[in-house]
């Protein structure tokens, strides 16, 4: 009896732990509105191939995610021309990220605009959310 109440309580502790690692991050949330919008069965591998793919920037050099928000997620990265400096894009570090989506989507119109020359499909924020997700 003992050891089933102390192994309860272990997971509950374990349970809240892991919880707070992501407190603020509402995933299923912004997959059930991306979803709406027109995307389905998210891929983080979709998300990575996105994430990391090369485009071409105003002055012919070449751009991805990387450029400003860095390869390290868990790193503050910096804006490629105006130097900003970005917050880590990790959840796991970054109790702010994905706790908002008009703010989501604010950064996925301005960033994918930069990038892609073009608004990302809801299939593809919602890749790249998954992918993110991960870190």
């Amino acid at each position: 009896m003992v050891k089933r109440r102390l192994r309860s309580i272990a997971l509950l502790v374990l349970s809240c732990l892991a919880s707070a690692v992501y407190a603020g991050a509402d995933f299923g949330k912004l997959y059930r509105h991306y979803a709406r919008a027109g995307g389905s069965n998210f891929s983080a591998e979709r998300g990575r191939i996105l994430w990391l793919k090369e485009h071409a920037g105003p002055g012919g050099e070449a751009l991805n995610c990387t450029s400003c928000h860095g390869s390290d997620l868990h790193k503050s990265g910096k804006h490629n021309r105006s130097g900003k400096l970005i917050e880590p894009m990790a959840p796991s570090v970054n109790k702010n990220r994905y706790t908002d989506i008009e703010k989501t989507e604010k950064w996925f119109v301005r960033n994918c605009k930069q990038v892609l020359k073009r608004e990302c499909t809801a299939q593809e924020k919602g890749d790249v959310i998954r992918y993110l997700s991960q870190f």
